[in-house]
């Protein structure tokens, strides 16, 4: 039996946020910690309807600062962590990668450190766990007739941000052959769904399309991503603390593949449908095509499990 006590990283995220609602309507009887930076993407907002519950604490700060990490696991007798916090978008990485070294890298580091110590104080319980949450672009690119990436696909990031999740990746996995500790990896694929930050592609375009600003793809629109919505992400994930075996990977896809191009010009139907009074219809007449990406993957898909 998996422990009552939570520790939510990154809770104030996008898919973090939504975890942490799935998880308090599912187990409300359960101590559920949320420890967020509040950086450029996290928003406490997400999270106003849980503030002031008996079972809910809502935590600033961050992940590489040990004495709070330290605090927190003792203080809250935390049995488990669901590490979400990290340095997400890769434009951003691109132009700035020290914040990404230093808040996947270090700041994984220093969660697995902290927790392998106070695990081991506690006896190391069969049922404590740490999970930690990745991304299938660790994997790097796939030809157009490549089947989709399974949990042995060989790593091979192509960006400072998928570079740095890998190297958070082989941390926890190290953790567990070296220590024992019970880390478990979930690789996922794009999400979309609510409270999703604007810079994201969904999000960006609908928001554009209701300015009347251009609609920017990237190269000729051909690259392809695999989308899950975040919902099922959360019900998987649930799936993988309750019956996930502690040393596993496990890929979290949602066996839904879309052309770059191909998404934004559904996006343009469907504002043109549901948005009446659009300064620019049809919204197909905003999109721009601009400059690639630096090191852009091709194709991103997962098996799904």
């Amino acid at each position: 039996m998996f422990s009552s006590h939570l520790l939510i990283t990154g809770g104030a995220g996008f898919i973090g946020s939504n975890f942490v609602h799935h998880w308090c309507h599912q187990y409300p009887q359960h101590r559920v910690i949320v420890l967020d930076a509040l950086t450029y993407a996290g928003n406490r907002q997400t999270l106003a309807d849980l503030e002031g519950k008996d079972n809910f604490r809502f935590v600033q700060g961050d992940i590489c600062d040990r004495d709070l990490i330290d605090s927190l696991l003792r203080e809250e007798q935390i049995g488990m962590v669901a590490h979400f916090a990290a340095e997400s978008h890769v434009d951003r990485s691109i132009l700035g990668p020290g914040a990404f070294v230093q808040t996947n890298v270090v700041g994984t580091f220093t969660l697995l450190e902290s927790f392998r110590q106070y695990w081991n104080e506690k006896g190391q319980p069969q049922g404590d766990r740490f999970l930690h949450v990745s991304t299938d672009e660790v994997y790097g690119s796939l030809e157009h007739d490549d089947p989709a990436f399974t949990e042995t696909t060989p790593y091979s990031p192509n960006s400072p941000y998928s570079a740095s999740k890998a190297g958070s990746d082989h941390l926890a996995r190290a953790y567990f052959h070296t220590y024992g500790m019970p880390t478990i990896i979930t690789n996922c694929s794009n999400n979309y769904g609510p409270y999703h930050f604007p810079e994201k592609l969904i999000p960006l375009m609908c928001i554009n399309i209701l300015l009347g600003k251009p609609l920017p793809v990237y190269g000729d629109g051909q690259n392809v991503r695999d989308w899950l919505y975040v919902g099922d992400h959360c019900q998987a994930l649930e799936t993988v603390l309750h019956k996930g075996k502690a040393g596993e990977t496990y890929n979290i896809g949602g066996n839904n593949e879309v052309k770059n191009l191909e998404l934004v010009t559904l996006l343009c139907q469907l504002m043109d449908e549901l948005a009446p009074d659009l300064p620019v219809k049809p919204a197909s007449q905003l999109i721009t095509f601009v400059k690639d990406r630096a090191g852009h993957d091709r194709r991103l898909c997962d098996r799904c499990h």
